[in-house]
């Protein structure tokens, strides 16, 4: 079993583990679930809602409230956070239904990603640049909420909110050095994760 596949083995069997401890009740389980779920899973519906932030949480509010009322029904066969987005994408096609409109996916700021796709992307023009960007925007989206929700945290604390190791470090409670070794982890694990979706091409 290579290391990014036990990674996910370790991280489903701790998925498991929470739900069976939300079922039963343990309040500490539920403040993990918050702190590790609700920040990807609002950062899933916020670029799907056009950046619609009251729109946004209105969305997570029902999802979350579904969610956890069939918590019973999560075998653990995707992780979590997967479960959760499928969930939430349910919730945003039914918003979208309502309003006899169709599902709009928006890009991230033009940031390039990868060197490969940097250098692919400086060569094409017109309409083919601006496919390239939003499909490797996409890829980033769909890496993101594929990795362990700790790591999608730390990488969008450093990268988007420009956060200093040592800030994570005092927002984890924990030492710098181990704080960067855990964004070491973090970053491994999203080139897996990038790479294994470009290698697919599978963008859903």
């Amino acid at each position: 079993m290579g290391a990014e596949s036990q990674t996910r083995t370790i991280q489903r069997k701790a998925d498991r583990e929470l739900v069976r401890r939300m079922i039963a009740g343990d309040q500490t389980a539920f403040e993990q679930f918050a702190d590790d779920y609700i920040p990807p899973l609002y950062r899933f519906a916020l670029r799907r809602l056009d950046r619609d932030r009251e729109l946004a949480r209105e969305i997570i509010q029902t999802t979350l409230c579904k969610a956890i009322a069939k918590l019973s029904t999560f075998r653990g066969e995707a992780a979590l956070i997967t479960w959760l987005c499928a969930c939430c994408r349910n919730e945003i096609a039914a918003h979208y239904r309502k309003d006899n409109r169709s599902i709009r996916e928006v890009e991230l700021p033009s940031r390039e990603v990868a060197s490969s796709d940097s250098l692919t992307a400086s060569t094409v023009d017109g309409p083919e640049r601006a496919l390239l960007r939003k499909e490797n925007a996409e890829r980033v989206h769909v890496v993101l909420d594929s990795i362990p929700p700790h790591y999608g945290q730390v990488l969008e604390w450093k990268y988007l909110d420009n956060l200093s190791v040592k800030e994570i470090a005092g927002r984890l409670m924990m030492r710098p050095k181990a704080a960067e070794s855990m964004l070491t982890r973090a970053r491994q694990s999203f080139r897996n994760g990038y790479a294994r979706v470009a290698a697919s091409g599978d963008l859903s």
